[in-house]
């Protein structure tokens, strides 16, 4: 069968909540170096953001193909991601392998002792998304992707594609929802008895921390894709202004109950998670484009959304480690570092975006159809 499938039409606001929540990330990972633990990091919920990408992905991966199926193959489909998925996977590598040495600092000691030929290993699974096993962890995090550490949810972004070709996309709207409803209990159980009170985690090639990310995939991918197909979109206005709104609202949340009532941020992030980011994709798809300017601000942010997840980090590993050289650094002597970094990931993706991931795509569609 040919993979040629005409494109549908985007939803443009759920491309720009895209882009609010990456713009958030960044804000959480640069802020997330100058706290010393979960209870004090400024952006204190900005992790939940992958929850919510993983949400947005099942909803628009339902929408995209599931009534494609007799159109195309298993293979089409997987040829459809990984020319949508992976140039950025690789630019995003390569950017950390340009840096890694350079990051080494008293937070990373021995990164200057790693051979040229294991990062370079390293940076060639990493092209593949496979994660590293811990024994070329050659930063120290215990990172699957030590050259770019946002490449864990990719890799879980992957199994749920997979399941959903295999298998998942021929349940029926009942067998669906009972498997969504087990996999919201065991998300809520997760982050309410979690150590740590939270769903944070995930990056690491372990049992527990495999269990942690496959636990934070299910629910939300699978139920944005029964989402998708249980629930009609209306006419909602102002729709990406509120739900802006909502996503920042929630990511920057101060932790809820403290050291003492860890449980109580687990019920907040269930909450957040199985009820809240539903809703906000709900009325997103539901909203409709006030004015010319609201186009072109919701386009901007879905372009740049992912390509900024991607090549965010590599500078973030710099940061760190000038945080970790300047003991007692205070945030009114980080931000305006944190700022440039911020800016300069935007810019730096949108260049990545125009000069490099849209015309590769481009030829990787010519070669693959």
């Amino acid at each position: 069968m040919s993979n040629s499938l005409s494109a549908k039409p985007h939803y443009p606001i759920l491309d720009g909540l895209r882009g609010v929540a990456a713009i958030i990330v960044v804000t959480f990972h640069l802020t997330e170096a100058l706290g010393t633990g979960h209870l004090d990091i400024l952006v204190n919920h900005g992790y939940l953001a992958v929850d919510f990408f993983f949400l947005l992905s099942g909803y628009v991966i339902g929408y995209a193909y599931d009534d494609r199926w007799h159109k195309m193959t298993i293979g089409t489909f997987f040829r459809r991601r990984i020319e949508r998925l992976q140039p950025m996977v690789v630019l995003g590598m390569t950017l950390g392998a340009i840096g890694f040495y350079f990051t080494d600092s008293t937070i990373w000691p021995l990164i200057h002792t790693v051979p040229l030929w294991k990062m370079l290993l390293v940076l060639f699974i990493g092209y593949t998304i496979l994660p590293v096993p811990l024994s070329l962890d050659i930063r120290g995090w215990q990172e699957m992707h030590p050259l770019n550490s946002v490449g864990w949810s990719l890799f879980f972004e992957y199994i749920a594609n997979f399941l959903y070709a295999i298998g998942i996309r021929k349940l029926s709207n009942t067998s669906l929802s009972l498997f969504v409803g087990m996999a919201a209990i065991a998300l809520a159980h997760l982050a309410i008895t979690s150590p740590n009170g939270d769903v944070s985690g995930g990056w690491t090639l372990n049992v527990e921390q495999v269990r942690v990310g496959l636990t934070r995939t299910m629910y939300p991918f699978f139920a944005g894709l029964l989402l998708s197909r249980i629930t009609r979109p209306t006419q909602i206005k102002h729709a990406f202004l509120g739900c802006s709104l909502l996503v920042a609202l929630v990511l920057y949340m101060p932790r809820i109950g403290g050291a003492e009532h860890l449980w109580m941020n687990g019920i907040f992030e269930s909450v957040c998670i199985i009820i809240i980011f539903p809703l906000i994709v709900y009325l997103g798809a539901s909203g409709s484009i006030q004015s010319e300017m609201e186009q072109r601000i919701c386009k901007f942010l879905g372009d740049i959304s992912y390509p900024l997840y991607l090549v965010h980090y590599p500078f973030v590993y710099f940061y760190v480690a000038w945080i970790s050289n300047h003991k007692g650094i205070t945030i009114a002597e980080a931000w305006p570092y944190g700022v440039l970094i911020l800016v300069g990931s935007i810019i730096l993706a949108y260049v990545s975006l125009k000069w490099y991931d849209e015309p590769v795509r481009k030829w990787l569609r010519r070669k693959l159809s």
